[in-house]
C-alpha cells in the first residue's frame, strides 16, 4: 500500500537542482560536515558524506533561530 504522506514529503524535499553549500565550520579533512540548501519555504540540511540520504527539512524561522542560538553559544 502506498503511503501518500511519505511520498508527498519526498517530492516536497527533492534535492535536484539545489545549490548546496558547506558549513563554514566544516573542516577540509572530511570529518563532520553538513551542507545546507535554501528554498523560500524550507531550509534543507544534509550530511556531506551521505548526500543520497533524505535531508532534514526545517522552516526558515527555525533555521534562523538555530543559527542565532549557535552563534551565541561559541566560546
Amino acid at each position: 500500500m502506498r503511503r501518500p504522506a511519505q511520498a508527498d514529503a519526498r517530492s516536497a524535499t527533492s534535492t535536484t537542482g539545489l545549490d548546496w553549500f558547506k558549513s563554514s565550520y566544516s573542516g577540509g579533512g572530511g570529518g563532520d560536515c553538513v551542507e545546507v540548501a535554501m528554498r523560500p519555504e524550507t531550509v534543507l540540511i544534509r550530511d556531506s558524506k551521505d548526500t543520497q540520504r533524505q535531508p532534514l527539512s526545517v522552516s526558515p524561522a527555525a533555521w534562523s533561530a538555530f543559527t542565532t542560538y549557535a552563534a551565541g553559544s561559541r566560546p
